[in-house]
């Protein structure tokens, strides 16, 4: 049902599903400049998250032991393992999000008055930015899990392993010695992470229009910057236990159904039946690290997602507002 007209203002456009590229190409690349900078972090995080030792055992790493493990074996290069997949991945993924966030807040209920009159869009319904970010995100991690599967490996390869020599190989490989479902690994658990999203952009939203209730003028970087911040770290310790949870089940490797023993020796020795699901991997890294294995790594991923979060979700106060608005501005015309 449409809302009624005020006197003397134009009709209403109707509404439509409409991708905005601006939203597009601001969220692939700030995607793309985050990653880089942040590849470092997400491989001492991955890392982290895929110990299978206790904390306090002897042959735990923590953050400074992983680094000094990964510079002596792979030197400065073993830092941006997996950073080619991590970019194929990351690009598509976060313009399926804004587009698919954007179009269905204009498509399932907010208007455009309120951006006219305070130039951020303030939602009235808790409902409509939490089906957005559920809908976006499950939307883009399944097109792109199988990049995914494919960072995590190149970040964990074992080094008694051959190495990837590129993330076509890495494709090759994982396909030739385990089948089709291996890029599906970890994928139950990623789609219960969109859980992430709906905490954190209705906290978003709701911080912007508490900072907006405040005062009649437009919100300052300095503020969206703390709403994008906060909003990010609670959610993420809030539902960081799916990470690890799905870095077990997407490292674990898998013999193929077909029971090529060719094929099967090919994979690594590590038990391939160890995790069979969400729950199961859940209550056994519990039975055998206790609670803290579930947040291994939580601290260096703060260090990583926060400041992400903050270049993705402003559109941004850094490098990354520029590059964007001279996308937009190249694809206008302009």
């Amino acid at each position: 049902m449409r809302e009624p007209s005020l006197p003397g203002a134009p009709p209403p456009a109707p509404r439509r599903w409409f991708i905005p590229p601006d939203s597009m190409l601001a969220g692939g690349g700030a995607g793309f400049v985050s990653s880089i900078i942040m590849c470092p972090l997400d491989v001492i995080k991955t890392k982290l998250q895929a110990q299978t030792v206790r904390h306090g055992h002897m042959d735990y790493l923590g953050a400074v032991g992983t680094v000094k493990q990964v510079l002596g074996r792979n030197g400065l290069r073993g830092l941006y393992r997996g950073l080619g997949p991590t970019l194929l991945g990351y690009l598509p993924t976060w313009a399926i999000y804004f587009t698919v966030y954007d179009g269905f807040k204009r498509t399932f209920g907010v208007g455009d008055r309120l951006q006219e009159q305070k130039r951020y869009i303030i939602s009235n319904s808790w409902a409509l930015h939490i089906a957005a970010a559920m809908t976006a995100g499950a939307t883009g991690t399944i097109i792109t899990n199988p990049l995914w599967v494919i960072k995590t490996r190149f970040m964990t390869q074992p080094h008694s392993e051959p190495p990837y020599r590129s993330t076509l190989d890495a494709i090759r490989v994982i396909y030739r010695t385990e089948g089709l479902a291996a890029f599906y690994s970890g994928l139950a658990p990623s789609l219960f992470g969109v859980i992430h999203v709906a905490v954190q952009f209705p906290l978003y939203e709701r911080l912007k229009a508490w900072q907006i209730e405040k005062t009649a003028e437009p919100l300052s970087y300095s503020q969206l910057l703390m709403c994008s911040a906060v909003s990010k770290a609670v959610a993420s310790v809030a539902t960081y236990p799916h990470e690890v949870v799905r870095t077990r089940m997407q490292v674990q490797r898998r013999a193929p159904k077909n029971g090529n023993g060719a094929a099967t020796s090919a994979a690594p020795t590590s038990a391939p039946s160890a995790y069979r699901g969400i729950v199961q991997t859940f209550l056994k890294i519990v039975a055998d690290e206790g609670w803290r294995g579930l947040y291994k790594g939580l601290l260096v991923n703060l260090m990583r997602t926060v400041p992400n979060s903050i270049v993705t979700l402003v559109r941004c106060v850094l490098f990354p507002r520029l590059l964007c608005l001279w996308l937009v501005d190249c694809v206008r015309g302009g």
